[in-house]
């Protein structure tokens, strides 16, 4: 699963505090999903939509189908970390992004996360809006 970014990434830093690591001092494996979905909710903010906004305005949510990591090395308390995505298939119901954590240039984890776009109502599946559909294309 370890690749290279493309230029059209979107990354956020990420620090590394007390609660996020495990008994042994390294970053408890759940918490770099938790990174992930900070990274895609971020990537939202920065495009121009607020989540609770998007379920309101647009009647649909995201939510998670699949996800996968790949540990390659821990990081630790005190971590300046670099959190990134982009996209590597979209259809017009889910997306696929490729995620990794980064302490500078070392690859720390990578993964894979498969998200749907859902009728907030129903919960059943539903197309990605428009405008949104395009920014998400910017990042493949």
């Amino acid at each position: 699963m370890k690749f290279a970014p493309s230029p059209n990434a979107f990354t956020i830093p990420v620090r590394i505090y007390y609660e996020d690591t495990d008994a042994g001092g390294v970053v408890y494996y759940a918490n770099y999903l938790k990174f992930f979905e900070r990274c895609r909710t971020e990537w939202m903010r920065q495009a121009g939509y607020d989540q609770s906004a998007l379920a309101a305005e647009a009647g649909v949510g995201f939510v998670a189908r699949k996800a996968s990591c790949e540990y390659l090395r821990p990081a630790r308390l005190d971590d300046q970390l670099t959190v990134g995505l982009e996209v590597e298939k979209l259809t017009r119901v889910r997306v696929v992004f490729r995620q990794h954590v980064r302490r500078g240039d070392e690859e720390l984890v990578t993964g894979a996360v498969e998200i749907a776009c859902v009728d907030m109502a129903s919960m059943r599946p539903a197309p990605i809006p428009q405008y949104l559909y395009q920014q998400l294309e910017a990042l493949k």
